[in-house]
């Protein structure tokens, strides 16, 4: 018996609420973790190396996982996938509030990186099984990523007061009440759905899915803290190349894949994950560098770098959702080719940034990043998700958000390995330009090329510390300027394939094979239709 229309509402309403709860829980951990680097390296005496794992253990198993959640959550229900994502989520961070050493922090994280995996593609399919209608549907995911943008503002700031009275591990102390509340709500309030035609979970795919990521990542993390000719390194890249090759087989021979490989043949799709993998290991990356230059070279507070990173996330989620209504009216290839473009402007802008650059000077800069992050993270789910059949909008979710967090994942790893190596390798000329050279300045780079740039606190400097640590800051800043172009030309390179390969088809529709029948899809590359009154 078909609902009244007020029942009909109030449910999609009540599921959208708890669709953007879990996407607030999943993300909350990233900026309040992020914010807090310096203070977690200084309390635990951690190499810049096991600082990327501190990123990377919570963002490596939700790329890793992200795909299985989302099949997951299609054949055995999606809110019992939404509960153990909140229940992992707040188990994680009571592991790293009970923390006392890295590798604990490093379990702690994993937990509440298996969660958000599990919450990301629910929470997103969840919305698309409410609101069946891609000509809504837009709006909503707006909502969704509001939510996401939101958390990474209150993340940061939290921390930043938190640590401003406390220990670094009471950051980990406010996401349990939320994911508490969100569990009680959603036990009570949130209907179970599946998908229509559910098949099997692809164990062959998730195996090698998992192998194929965490290798890589380990492999470019370690190579940036060794060498890249490290057997460990050889071997794990390795092992990353042939289980992403199985993974591609896999899948192709598969009757019920975890990646359906017939969603590439989407160019909204296609585009905007590989946009969103590049996008990610760009930004991601970036801000690991950017909150150990406001601890390290600044040498602000917590709270003073939450400040200035809430000038990225507020102008993001400010702008993402001006641009969730636009995307009835302003194609969606214009919205992210724009926005990636004053990403990289901002970026490049960044490049002169001293250790003395003031809140004024930097807070520009910042917020036009923020804008240009704004304007690229609606449309971009929103296209991936509306540029296939509504049966496979799971699927899709599922992998937009895979490929997502493989760039994030990879992002502190590239990056932080960058950084590095170019700081290390300009410290004896940045020493040498102060009058510090000889016995000194040898234990002073081993020191640094073993422990990353925190190390130099452990050599004895006496009278020249002063010149010591201003030429660690401007190794460091040469560090930041390759990483800055880097991530320039990274997301230069996203505004042009999106440009160039994000065209409409000529008949304006793209076909998709879905189930048993072709169904056709809106072309994203067109601004989507507005809804009709019903």
């Amino acid at each position: 018996m078909p609902q009244p229309p007020s029942a009909a509402g109030s449910r999609r309403g009540t599921t959208l609420l708890l669709a953007c709860l879990g996407v607030f829980v999943a993300y909350l951990p990233v900026t309040s973790v992020s914010v807090s680097l310096t203070a977690i390296q200084s309390a635990l005496s951690t190499t810049t190396s096991q600082l990327s794992w501190v990123s990377d253990a919570f963002v490596l198993p939700m790329a890793a996982f992200i795909l299985t959640a989302g099949v997951f959550g299609d054949v055995h229900g999606r809110k019992k996938v939404y509960l153990a994502g909140l229940l992992l989520c707040a188990a994680g961070a009571a592991t790293s509030l009970t923390a006392h050493s890295v590798g604990r922090l490093w379990t702690g994280q994993a937990l509440s990186g298996l969660g958000a995996a599990a919450l990301l593609p629910t929470t997103l399919t969840l919305i698309s099984h409410a609101v069946p209608d891609h000509r809504e549907r837009g709006k909503f995911i707006g909502f969704w990523a509001m939510c996401l943008l939101g958390a990474l503002a209150v993340g940061g700031m939290l921390a930043g007061v938190i640590l401003g009275h406390a220990e670094w591990r009471w950051i980990f102390l406010v996401p349990i009440p939320v994911t508490l509340l969100a569990l009680g709500l959603s036990l009570r309030l949130l209907p179970e759905s599946r998908a229509p035609r559910a098949g099997r979970l692809d164990w062959p795919g998730q195996i090698t899915a998992a192998l194929a990521i965490t290798s890589l990542v380990h492999g470019v993390i370690q190579g940036g803290a060794g060498s890249f000719g490290d057997t460990q390194v050889v071997v794990a890249l390795v092992v990353a190349g042939v289980s992403g090759v199985l993974f591609v087989l896999a899948e192709r021979r598969s009757s019920h894949p975890m990646l359906d490989l017939a969603l590439f043949r989407s160019p909204g799709f296609a585009v905007t994950t590989l946009v969103a993998m590049v996008t990610f290991l760009a930004m991601i990356g970036f801000f690991f560098v950017l909150s150990l230059y406001f601890g390290m070279v600044q040498h602000l507070d917590t709270l003073g770098t939450a400040w200035r990173l809430l000038l990225v996330t507020g102008a993001a989620l400010i702008v993402s959702g001006i641009a969730g209504r636009m995307m009835h009216r302003v194609s969606p290839r214009l919205m992210i080719t724009t926005g990636l473009l004053l990403v990289t402007a901002a970026l490049l802008t960044l490049l002169g940034a001293e250790a003395d650059t003031s809140f004024g000077s930097l807070g520009w800069r910042l917020v036009v990043l923020g804008l240009g992050m704004g304007l690229v993270t609606t449309p971009m789910t929103a296209t991936a998700v509306a540029s296939v059949p509504h049966p496979l909008a799971g699927m899709a979710a599922a992998g937009n958000n895979a490929f997502r967090q493989v760039g994030g994942a990879l992002g502190p790893a590239v990056l932080g390995a960058l950084l590095t190596g170019r700081a290390v390798s300009a410290l004896p000329g940045r020493l040498s330009e102060t009058g510090v050279d000889g016995t000194t300045a040898g234990r002073l780079t081993d020191a640094v090329r073993d422990g990353g740039l925190g190390a130099v606190g452990s050599v004895p400097l006496g009278a020249r510390a002063g010149q010591v640590w201003g030429a660690v800051g401007e190794s460091f800043l040469d560090g930041m300027r390759l990483c800055l172009t880097v991530s320039a030309g990274l997301t230069f390179l996203a505004a042009v394939l999106t440009f160039v390969l994000l065209r409409p088809p000529a008949t304006g529709r793209v076909a998709m094979r879905a189930g048993s029948g072709t169904t056709a899809v809106p072309d994203p590359a067109e601004p989507l239709p507005a809804a009709q009154p019903r």
